[in-house]
């Protein structure tokens, strides 16, 4: 067999010498660590495609429950001006939607307080177990 390929029969590791050991742990260990950023990148491209379409539904909720929002204060509003003047029955219902406003705006910026920036967790995780069998067989 001819090729690029290094030709030397493959022999038992424990044969291997010290040099030839590190050369092959050093090559497997950069390869492993190109391979856990390839990982990472297509577990944080994932994560941002799912983000994406979460996000755009997110909106459309968003911009629908706007409209319904409008008919509803406009019925309120028609409901409470047949007991009082429009412009008062107008003003209860603008001050009750500013109510609510406040505290969602409150509610929300909490929320976003507390959250955890997005991580590649899985490729951390095969990093962290990766290395501790590195560890594990280093100490042999």
């Amino acid at each position: 067999m001819t090729g690029t390929r290094d030709e030397r029969p493959i022999r038992d590791p424990a044969q291997h010498s010290v040099g030839q050991l590190v050369e092959q742990a050093t090559t497997q260990l950069s390869e492993l660590v190109r391979q856990e950023m390839r990982l990472a990148g297509q577990e944080m491209a994932e994560k941002g495609k799912r983000a994406g379409r979460g996000g755009g539904l997110l909106g459309a909720a968003g911009a629908i429950s706007y409209i319904g929002l409008m008919a509803l204060a406009a019925t309120a509003i028609a409901a409470l001006s047949l007991a009082l003047p429009v412009w008062a029955a107008a003003l209860i219902v603008t001050g009750v939607l500013f109510a609510v406003a406040g505290v969602l705006a409150a509610v929300g910026r909490g929320q976003l307080k507390r959250a955890v920036p997005p991580v590649p967790q899985e490729a951390i995780d095969s990093v962290k177990a990766d290395v501790e069998e590195i560890k594990g067989r280093a100490h042999r």
